[in-house]
């Protein structure tokens, strides 16, 4: 079923929205393969049977860690052998829980947890930001209850560039590179032609530009993306989304991602080069319009502008180009000498009506907020504030955009 579902998506028939909204029966381990099943919620586990107990790539978040167990148990009832972390991020790594009760339970050995070595620093930076992460998430998602874990399961076993895990007749192949993450493992698995790429593939617009969060490597992930492509895989496995299956299918798609990244990163360095800001560059670089229409490549995640500015950061800096940002002033300071001039906050929000208007939301929104900083007080401004914000958040395309949209227009 899982598979026919994803073939509607690659003809663009039907959208990733069917995934988690009950288009597919819940709580359900789908076999793609032989042996071989998926879980897909809001982060695929992916489960191989493989004579010597069952291996996971990925296991899932915290809301679905017991979901996610009782779908693999009503598949495959073999002790869980290794848990392989594609990354640290907590929608992939908060699913072992289960699985290692079951184990003390039952007298098993406990799952043996394989990630790269940097996974262990990213545990270690999210205990000294659990309230700052707590806050950027919830307003990323747009979800006020999120609560950011406060532990976590450590490997078991790490490695640094390549790890060859066996287990039963099947061998996975862990390839570091980074991209969204700096502690990112790929697998293939040669005797089934499988490529995992974790969240290097997420049928969307590569993450590699999220304002909220820490750097992230386009180039690295780009050159992973073809790494894959070369192996000739007959089916692929995401870390978000349906699998692709076919080798000609699979090629593209890889290849197809790549290109996108490496378009974004090659027209951004050539306007740095040049010396140009990122005000100009950011309105100027765009994704090629061919890719930008794969129904894997859709902006709805992420933002290709997002990217450019995670790629001027990488090579560039913080510093935007403009000297009056090097040093700015108090954002409420400057407000009221902008309000001033223009004869009052008032003024200021009555053209970032006119400019939402005539559909300048840009505008609408840096004149709005200047009023609300202005003025935050003003009941009739906050409430201009909230519509201006409240507009911007339903025309907006990604989620990220949304969601700190829909943030602003809360206060």
């Amino acid at each position: 079923m899982l598979m026919q579902y994803a073939e509607k998506v690659w003809r663009n028939e039907l959208g990733m929205e069917g995934l988690l909204n009950g288009d597919l029966p819940q709580e359900t381990a789908f076999e793609v393969a032989d042996d071989v099943a998926v879980v897909p919620t809001f982060a695929n586990v992916i489960a191989f049977r493989t004579g010597e107990g069952l291996v996971l790539f990925d296991t899932g978040d915290p809301a679905t860690a017991r979901r996610n167990h009782r779908a693999i148990r009503a598949w495959c009832a073999d002790p869980v052998r290794y848990a392989i972390f594609s990354h640290g991020h907590i929608d992939h790594v908060f699913g072992v829980g289960p699985f290692d009760a079951e184990a003390e339970e039952n007298g098993w050995d406990r799952p043996v947890v394989v990630a790269h070595e940097a996974v262990k620093a990213r545990f270690e930076r999210y205990a000294l930001t659990k309230d700052y992460n707590q806050v950027v998430n919830r307003r990323q998602f747009a979800n006020p209850r999120f609560r950011w874990p406060d532990s976590y399961r450590y490997p078991d076993v790490t490695y640094r560039e390549h790890h060859l895990l066996r287990s039963g007749d099947l061998t996975f192949e862990l390839h570091y590179a980074r991209g969204e993450t700096d502690d990112h493992t790929w697998a293939y698995v040669p005797e089934r032609e499988i490529i995992l790429p974790g969240d290097l593939f997420i049928w969307n617009s590569p993450n590699c530009g999220n304002p909220q969060k820490v750097q992230r490597y386009p180039a690295e992930w780009a050159a992973a993306l073809r790494a894959m492509a070369d192996l000739d895989a007959s089916l692929l496995i995401p870390g978000h989304g349906v699998p692709i299956a076919g080798k000609e299918r699979v090629r593209t798609a890889l290849t197809d991602v790549a290109e996108y990244l490496e378009s974004l990163l090659s027209q951004t360095l050539e306007l740095m080069n040049r010396g140009a800001r990122l005000d100009e560059i950011i309105h100027t670089v765009r994704p090629p319009e061919d890719l930008a229409a794969k129904p894997y490549l859709r902006a709805a995640y992420d933002e290709p502008e997002f990217i450019v500015r995670n790629i001027w950061r990488l090579y560039g800096g913080w510093w935007d180009g403009d000297p009056a940002s090097l040093k700015p002033p108090r954002s409420d300071d400057f407000a009221s000498v902008v309000a001033d001039l223009a004869g009052g906050p008032d003024v200021l929000a009555d053209r970032a009506r006119r400019a939402l208007a005539d559909g300048e939301p840009r505008i609408a929104a840096s004149l709005i907020e200047l009023a609300y900083r202005a003025a935050p007080k003003d009941d009739a401004i906050r409430d201009e504030h909230r519509r201006v914000f409240t507009a911007l958040a339903e025309a907006a395309t990604s989620l990220m955009a949304r969601g700190i949209y829909l943030a602003a227009a809360d206060g």
